[in-house]
């Protein structure tokens, strides 16, 4: 199992019927393939559809349906689609229950920065500033570290993407919440220890006990 779908597989188990979730482009756009049938989950896609599928098999996608990065995604039957107005008055207006999203830095009080300077030829900040603010619970999902560098870092030095603290972050090491506003180390990934994990991340991390293993 590789990094992003060990990651997937753990944030597809915070999700709960009936919950209208929307998945960011990346990492968070695999969620969606682990996710039981019997679960009635409704995921959005931010450029207007609700009811979006696992991502289609090669050879079997339509050019019409896209995620909001270009990607081609599948619907489900009945699912609706609509402009981007109506995408963005439901999630500026509270309605989107859970976001998963991509991070570049998370800090030590879940401050999110995942969007780099504008003008550069690189990801700009998107909807992902209406979606930490609006959304009602906000997880990242992404790799603990990048190039040897941690991305659980104590200070973000990219640009925040909110002043909303992110609710849960998901890596391929461990599952990391913010009770008090301070980073707490809540699971580990299959096979690494809480001392491999600290080893590896520049914020200070709260561990409280014994730290239980993701079952995924």
């Amino acid at each position: 199992m590789d990094a992003q779908e060990i990651i997937a597989r753990r944030v597809a188990q915070e999700l709960r019927p009936g919950d209208l979730v929307n998945l960011g482009i990346g990492i968070p756009t695999l969620v969606s393939n682990y996710v039981s049938p019997d679960l009635k989950v409704f995921f959005q896609s931010e450029n207007g559809l609700i009811g979006t599928g696992p991502i289609p098999e090669q050879g079997l996608e339509h050019p019409l349906l896209t995620d909001a990065g270009g990607r081609p995604i599948s619907a489900l039957p009945g699912a609706s689609t609509f402009d981007s107005a109506m995408s963005f008055g439901l999630i500026r207006g509270g309605h989107v229950d859970v976001t998963v999203l991509g991070g570049l830095q998370v800090d030590a009080h879940g401050l999110l920065a995942n969007w780099m300077i504008p003008g550069k030829m690189v990801p700009g900040m998107g909807g992902a500033m209406d979606l930490v603010s609006g959304a009602k619970r906000v997880i990242v999902a992404m790799q603990h570290a990048a190039k040897g560098k941690s991305k659980i870092v104590e200070r973000c030095n990219l640009p925040l993407t909110s002043s909303r603290p992110v609710s849960l972050v998901v890596t391929d090491l461990a599952v990391i919440g913010f009770p008090d506003g301070k980073a707490t180390l809540l699971e580990t990934a299959p096979g690494i220890g809480v001392g491999e994990v600290l080893a590896v991340t520049d914020a200070e991390l709260v561990v409280g006990g014994t730290v239980p293993e993701m079952k995924i």
